[in-house]
């Protein structure tokens, strides 16, 4: 018994395949590295309000006793930090003790340029209290 005739059959799954398989190792290696970006767009913007936080309007605690932030010294040390880490700040906001912080951050792709995806741009947002002197935990 002969079966139908099979040449080419090979070719044709090397060249649907060998694209799935590129996609899928980009997938894995630039997933991670998106990851990676990630984690770096999260400490970046966590960092940043904490170096914002730490600019206390000082002439209003000696004179009231309340923790609250010179915005603009807040402000310039949060985008300070990010200038540092080489990341982009998408908004930066100082209400009273709070310093909130937006980042973006792009990855630049390896494997998955290869379909058209030159980058993957991942966000974060950290936030910082201003306190001054020692505080005990939950007060």
């Amino acid at each position: 018994m002969t079966g139908r005739d099979q040449s080419g059959s090979v070719t044709l799954w090397v060249v649907l395949s060998v694209p799935a398989l590129f996609a899928g190792v980009g997938l894995v290696v630039d997933g991670g590295a998106a990851m990676a970006a990630k984690g770096r767009a999260i400490s970046a913007a966590y960092q940043a309000a904490r170096a914002g936080a730490e600019q206390l309007d000082l002439p209003t605690y000696a004179t009231t006793g309340a923790v609250v932030l010179a915005p603009a010294t807040a402000r310039a040390a949060a985008q300070a930090y990010l200038a540092s880490a080489g990341v982009r700040s998408t908004a930066i906001n100082v209400d009273g003790d709070q310093v909130s912080v937006a980042v973006e951050v792009s990855s630049p792709n390896r494997l998955l340029d290869l379909f058209g995806m030159n980058t993957i741009t991942v966000s974060a947002q950290g936030s910082a209290t201003a306190t001054y002197g020692i505080r005990s935990a939950g007060g």
